[in-house]
């Protein structure tokens, strides 16, 4: 894929009234020799936030990319402050308008290059092959000058549409180009050449080059296709032109031509495609469809890349604001601020408290996205209240993102969770949750969990993809109507094969998030087999729980003096010492408990259903 295909072409708009659109689109870049690259990436990453602005800027030191989009006015403010930086004073930009936000996330990358290509020796910042306009390329066309044009872009692009007469390399990616440049019959280096892309980008490198290998006469076309169509239409051009944004496609009368794009296999869709009972969008079209079975296995592998591509640029661990809400319950109705926030969120002392309250980092409003009302210490709270504490470049802690779809139809998902992986929002966690990373992976579908996992066990989660049924899986959950298998790793060895714990679970959380066994406390069972005793002193356990308790399977082992490894609120652990072997499992899971089986009443199809997650390497040569 090209640097075009990273950063969206967008075209001068046809005016449109402000009351219609929300989001000003634009792109960008220019060819500069930069330097202190980490200061400009902080720099342009601070005010773009400040703008509201989401998108891409990469920075290397041959210049800049962008695109962006975000409010008018903060899309002016930043090309201001941009412009002021002498580098850039003169920066062309495209612009166009959409009504909705069409960016997640704002990036600001540095690389090596905005362009790949690798010819180090290509330097457009210095210097790049004269252009020819629009107007004079139709001049000569029309004069049938001897030329020879040359397509720089990728074939999928050149499939819909090119100049009359223009040579094609049949390349998949522009870093293909030079080699493809040796196919070139020895005549054409004494002839005019004329070079073309979408918008000017790649020309500016692929120029040059040709250059440096003996071509005599080389243009590249002044703005690429798309300013010759605003320039001079359709002469000379047969078809549309590829662009990649949400278009697809633009006519050359500069209209989108209702084309669209396979996500699989980089096919431009025809309409007749695009009804095809065998085009599903991000999985597959007519060019490239299998099976209703291998489209299933398409479309959790395309999750997968997506989970893959997120663990390892986790979102909270890049800087953002952090907006978290709290709400006031009614018991706490007529409670001084600070009182009440040290007695409810218990996660800060109360200095902690005292100096966000003064630094008027807590709000108050109609809804913690909006809250802008700077509170004290002293304001009395109301029932219902909302406030927000807003945090600036909030970053969390690092977890372990490398969910595993298990199991997906159109009414469930079933994931296995590794560890440490948070289930939702809570304490420092915002962003990197099993939670929020499902939302993306999903959007703009809406998941609801049926049930949820500590944040150091690892294993099944089972997801409903229907609000309808959300209710129904969280009910067979509650009424103890799923069997669950759990396998965990303990110190020391039981002295039977099949053993149980019947000890009753206070519902009180204590400091720190724990719980203890009570006579006075909740109904609680589980029941245990030794799967295999170790050479360590540990023990490998099978743990089936009939009941649900916060952390009981923990707390029963515990009271049973088999406490698992890693557990750091009812092992050995909590005394700070070492767990033993399982300390060098790839996934450093802390605690060695995992959700391992487990089955239920299909809530759509009430056909009984089971899962299995694969064994964590702690257990695995134990399964």
């Amino acid at each position: 894929m090209t640097e075009e295909a990273l950063f969206p072409i967008m075209l001068t708009p046809t005016p449109v009234a402000p009351s219609l659109v929300q989001y000003l689109n634009i792109a960008a870049y220019k060819f500069v020799a930069l330097d202190d690259l980490p200061n400009r990436r902080k720099v342009l990453s601070e005010k773009a936030r400040e703008c509201d602005l989401r998108g891409t800027v990469l920075l290397s030191p041959e210049g800049i990319n962008l695109f962006l989009a975000g409010p008018m006015d903060g899309i002016d403010e930043f090309l201001g402050y941009l412009r002021s930086d002498s580098s850039f004073s003169d920066l062309a930009v495209k612009r166009s308008w959409t009504d909705f936000q069409p960016f997640r996330r704002l990036l600001v990358k540095l690389k090596k290059e905005i362009i790949a290509f690798g010819i180090e020796s290509v330097r457009p910042q210095e210097r790049t092959s004269p252009k020819l306009s629009p107007e004079e390329l139709k001049r000569w066309l029309d004069e049938g000058r001897e030329l020879t044009l040359l397509d720089t872009r990728n074939d999928y692009e050149v499939g819909l549409g090119t100049f009359e007469g223009a040579i094609d390399f049949n390349i998949h990616h522009f870093r293909n180009f030079p080699e493809a440049v040796q196919s070139l019959p020895e005549e054409a280096r004494a002839k005019p050449i004329v070079m073309f892309c979408t918008g000017g980008i790649r020309c500016e490198k692929a120029g040059p080059y040709m250059e440096q290998v003996g071509f005599r006469e080389v243009y590249q076309l002044d703005g690429g296709i798309l300013n010759y169509f605003e320039r001079c239409g359709d002469a000379h051009y047969d078809g549309d032109c590829f662009v990649f944004d949400h278009r697809v496609a633009v006519t050359p009368k500069l209209e989108p031509s209702g084309a669209k794009l396979c996500f699989e296999c980089q096919a431009v869709l025809s309409a007749d495609d695009i009804a095809s009972e065998k085009y599903v969008p991000e999985v597959s079209c007519p060019h490239c469809y299998t099976s209703p079975e291998d489209q299933k296995k398409r479309m959790v592998e395309h999750r997968h890349r997506q989970i893959r591509t997120m663990s390892e640029d986790l979102p909270g661990c890049k800087s953002y604001e952090n907006r978290q809400p709290m709400f006031v319950a009614k018991r706490y109705a007529g409670w001084n601020l600070i009182d009440w926030v040290v007695e409810t969120y218990r996660g800060r002392n109360r200095d902690a408290w005292l100096e966000a309250c003064r630094n008027h980092r807590i709000m108050t409003g109609q809804h913690y996205l909006n809250a802008s009302q700077v509170v004290d210490e002293h304001t009395r709270v109301r029932e219902g209240q909302v406030f927000v504490l807003v945090q600036e470049d909030y970053l969390e802690p690092p977890v372990n993102g490398n969910i595993e779809i298990v199991y997906e139809d159109k009414w469930l998902v079933a994931v296995n969770k590794p560890a440490p992986l948070p289930v939702h929002a809570s304490g420092q966690f915002f962003k990197n949750t099993l939670e929020y990373l499902l939302a993306q992976v999903y959007r703009p579908e809406k998941l609801f969990l049926g049930h949820r996992l500590d944040s150091d066990t690892s294993g099944l989660l089972v997801i409903s993809r229907r609000h309808a049924l959300a209710g129904k899986l969280q009910k067979q959950f509650s009424d103890h109507g799923v069997e669950k298998v759990y396998l965990a790793r303990v110190h020391g060895v039981p002295a039977t094969e099949c053993f149980e714990s019947k000890e009753p679970i206070s519902p009180e959380k204590l400091e720190g998030g724990s719980r203890e066994t009570s006579p006075d406390g909740q109904t609680a069972h589980t029941a245990f087999r030794l799967l295999r005793q170790l050479r360590d002193g540990t023990s490998l356990i099978e743990a089936r729980p009939t009941t649900g308790r916060t952390h009981q399977i923990r707390l029963h082992l515990a009271h049973l003096g088999l406490p698992i490894i890693g557990d750091r609120l009812y092992g050995k652990e909590a005394t700070n010492s070492v767990a033993p072997s399982c300390e060098s499992d790839e996934t450093s899971v802390r605690l060695c408990l995992h959700a391992w089986k487990l089955s239920l009443q299909h809530p759509a199809t009430n056909e009984r259903i089971a899962f299995e997650a694969p064994a964590p390497t702690w257990a695995q040569d134990f399964s």
